[in-house]
């Protein structure tokens, strides 16, 4: 769960107790900058929440994490020492940044490609490769989420959004009050996931190259103009309640029903261990977790 002052990771311990980190967020002035914000703040989020996803497997495994080491473990302790995690986190980004690369630039750029051999997509090509690349992102978040683990974690997702909703709706956070909230959002990272998406198909339209090869690298050069944009709409959707901000957060509420589920009780109650962490002292600010 993340505060404007501080971030809060909570885990359910193998004895049933509720374990929480908390650790301050440092600012910076030109996190307030419209659309320099985003980048950064994306940035900062991916490594963020990978530490907290960390931290919780480490905290969940309990004396499994004991276990006797692999050969791969013992590799990476010879080579890198005490730094093994941080070696490992990193190889794990950037396998994560390539298969996303891969996923949601590389083919549907390539499909839209081939397509456009034996059908003249004109000035389509860009909406073409959008509905590729939304066809693909539905289509893995949906595959993704029956995973055990994974489906796990969409439900603690819901109970963090549930107990947000339950937070700013000014009520007492207590599992009875927070289980009836809504599980959806518009501060979310799916919404925003969605919106960036959608931004990058509206910028594929300006892209004039044809190659598959060239346009995938323009994508990846003009990334940082759908992630900027792709965030101040999501701080426009969540400030302003209206039949335009409505219709521009729609996709990524109706994608949050595949990547946040219902809670369970056991589940609320870690939220609400994480929020009571970083409620600013003057209650003034929004609190947000995982989300933006």
């Amino acid at each position: 769960m993340r505060g404007p002052q501080k971030m809060c990771v909570a885990v359910r311990q193998p004895d049933g107790e509720i374990f929480t980190e908390v650790s301050p967020i440092r600012t910076h002035p030109w996190q307030k900058w419209p659309f320099v914000r985003g980048i950064f703040n994306f940035i900062d989020s991916l490594v963020s929440g990978y530490k907290c996803l960390m931290k919780s497997a480490e905290v969940s495994m309990g004396e499994d994490a004991d276990l006797e080491e692999t050969k791969f473990d013992k590799w990476v302790a010879e080579k890198f020492g005490d730094k093994g995690t941080n070696f490992i986190m990193a190889v794990a980004a950037v396998l994560g940044g390539v298969l996303a690369l891969v996923l949601f630039m590389v083919v549907p750029t390539a499909l839209a490609g081939l397509l456009a051999r034996f059908v003249p997509l004109g000035g389509w090509r860009a909406l073409i490769e959008g509905v590729f690349k939304l066809v693909m992102l539905v289509g893995y978040m949906a595959l993704v989420s029956r995973m055990k683990e994974i489906a796990r974690m969409f439900r603690y997702h819901g109970a963090e959004h549930k107990t947000i909703a339950c937070y700013e709706s000014g009520r007492e956070l207590t599992v009875e009050n927070v289980r009836p909230c809504t599980r959806f959002h518009p501060r979310c990272g799916t919404s925003f996931l969605v919106l960036m998406l959608i931004v990058g198909i509206v910028v594929g339209f300006f892209i004039p190259f044809e190659n598959p090869f060239l346009r995938t690298s323009a994508k990846l050069l003009l990334l940082p103009v759908s992630v900027s944009i792709g965030f101040e709409l999501i701080k426009i959707c969540s400030k302003y309640d209206n039949i335009i901000t409505r219709i521009v957060a729609a996709p990524g509420l109706w994608m949050q029903r595949i990547t946040v589920k219902e809670p369970d009780d056991g589940m609320i109650e870690v939220a609400i261990a994480a929020m009571k962490d970083v409620i600013p002292e003057n209650g003034e600010d929004i609190i947000c977790g995982r989300c933006k």
